[in-house]
């Protein structure tokens, strides 16, 4: 058991993608706290990751949209791999958002004891402050 991760507690070191103009917008988006993915302005499919094209109908009309920041744990495992000395066991999770069935984002899951997680269980986005202004989205249980 590693105990409840917060903010500043999952990862020692944190890898900082490579920004662009077409993905700024997600990772900059946590500076106000809402999580934002493309929408498809023509069929109104949401796509993750960016890519110049909507999965659902190949329309090129795409936005950044507020999603509602709520979904479920559709898998997880707790990491012990020490990929950085010193760093204490983490939980990487795929969750599913609830904004559209099928969309999901892989995240690290916090505010939870490894023994207390389960599928399905109910999320929200949390955002931790990287640098250079990116905002990482992790996701904690509902209740807490």
């Amino acid at each position: 058991m590693a105990g409840r991760r917060e903010l500043g507690e999952v990862l020692l070191e944190r890898w900082v993608p490579p920004i662009d103009e077409s993905n700024a917008f997600f990772w900059h988006s946590g500076a106000d706290g809402q999580l934002r993915m493309l929408r498809c302005g023509a069929c109104g499919y949401i796509t993750h990751p960016v890519g110049p094209r909507c999965v659902n109908c190949l329309s090129a009309d795409l936005a950044p949209g507020v999603m509602c920041g709520t979904g479920r744990v559709a898998t997880f495992t707790v990491n012990h791999h020490q990929w950085v000395k010193g760093q204490p066991p983490y939980i990487i999770a795929i969750v599913e958002l609830d904004d559209q069935v099928g969309l999901r984002i892989q995240t690290n899951l916090i505010r939870v004891d490894d023994e207390e997680i389960e599928l399905d269980m109910p999320v929200k986005v949390v955002f931790e402050e990287g640098p250079d202004g990116v905002w990482f989205p992790l996701f904690a249980p509902v209740d807490r």
